[in-house]
């Protein structure tokens, strides 16, 4: 690298931070940064969170932040037969030593019609932001308020971004989710839950009524192309098990796998009606058959019996 140049992984962050310190105006909650910086506040709203992460470039990764709230937790207002909630959300990423990587916010809002008002308040409310992060250890800290009760929700808590590897076979977070849908073309790579070109809800309890169907999500990296035919020749294994003992496995060859690039997004959905309520795992177990690499991603999950309502809502930006 010529001296004084910028390398092309540092110009990549560099726009990719810029284009997502652009998608939103400067902070305009004021009375919630000091919430931040105090780190004392009390928190009277539960809040569930998940940290996932995804390769953007061969120094960036992109950090979507998933958080949940119970509906019963909010201070709901009615007008003209809608009861509306509205929260207040700001954000910080820093540092070990305290600097300031990023920060954003945003105002959001959940709305039910009276109708199913009262059921709703069993319920819980998700939302995600996606930020660009270099490998490395931040502290992340968000503060929500509730418009119309005052309450603040707190999270605070390590964010380990990790570094893929750039010469052998790697993979994404594998994120069990409740909705896994192709986004049209011209909404590739944002909004909410949108990873690439699909929208991915994580199921942050990672519960599963027998009715549902387990989403499952995760990209490999780093594929060995074939010299001659150009493509990849990767086989993908499905494994649950409970108490040790695989109740269920699938394994999908080349043949059913789309060989292309030295990246796969595998999103499939599973039926788990089969299942008897109780605590699973799932492994996930992808093998390069050129370079026999291997790579092994899995997590926990819970069957519950079948609910009267679905366990989530999403909360949203005002007009979205």
């Amino acid at each position: 690298m010529p001296l004084g140049a910028t390398p092309s992984s540092m110009q990549a962050f560099e726009s990719m931070d810029r284009f997502f310190r652009l998608q939103h105006a400067p902070t305009r909650f004021k009375d919630l940064e000091p919430m931040v910086t105090a780190g004392i506040v009390a928190s009277q709203i539960h809040l569930d969170y998940r940290m996932d992460f995804l390769r953007a470039t061969s120094n960036t990764v992109l950090v979507p932040i998933t958080m949940q709230v119970p509906n019963g937790d909010l201070g709901f207002q009615s007008k003209q037969g809608v009861y509306s909630a509205v929260l207040n959300l700001y954000g910080r990423i820093t540092t070990p030593g305290g600097r300031v990587i990023q920060t954003f916010d945003d105002l959001i809002s959940r709305d039910f019609p009276e109708s199913l008002f009262q059921s709703s308040l069993s319920l819980s409310s998700i939302y995600q932001r996606t930020v660009p992060l270099r490998p490395g250890l931040y502290r992340l800290d968000v503060v929500i308020k509730d418009t119309q009760s005052g309450k603040i929700g707190v999270m605070n808590t390590a964010l380990r971004v990790p570094h893929f590897e750039d010469d052998k076979l790697d993979a994404s977070s594998l994120i069990l989710a409740d909705e896994i849908s192709a986004v049209p073309t011209a909404q590739i790579g944002t909004g909410q839950f949108v990873l690439g070109s699909y929208k991915v809800r994580p199921r942050l309890n990672q519960e599963f009524s027998t009715t549902d169907k387990l989403g499952i999500f995760l990209q490999l990296y780093n594929l060995k192309l074939n010299e001659s035919s150009h493509k990849t020749n990767v086989s993908v294994a499905y494994r649950i098990t409970k108490d040790q003992r695989e109740i269920w496995r699938m394994v999908e060859t080349p043949d059913h796998l789309h060989q292309g690039g030295e990246q796969l997004t595998i999103e499939r959905l599973i039926p788990v009606a089969s299942l008897a309520p109780g605590r699973y795992s799932i492994e996930v177990t992808a093998i390069d058959l050129l370079t026999n690499d291997t790579v092994i991603r899995a997590a926990q999950f819970t069957v519950k019996a079948v609910p009267t309502s679905k366990p989530t809502s999403t909360l949203r930006p005002p007009n979205s």
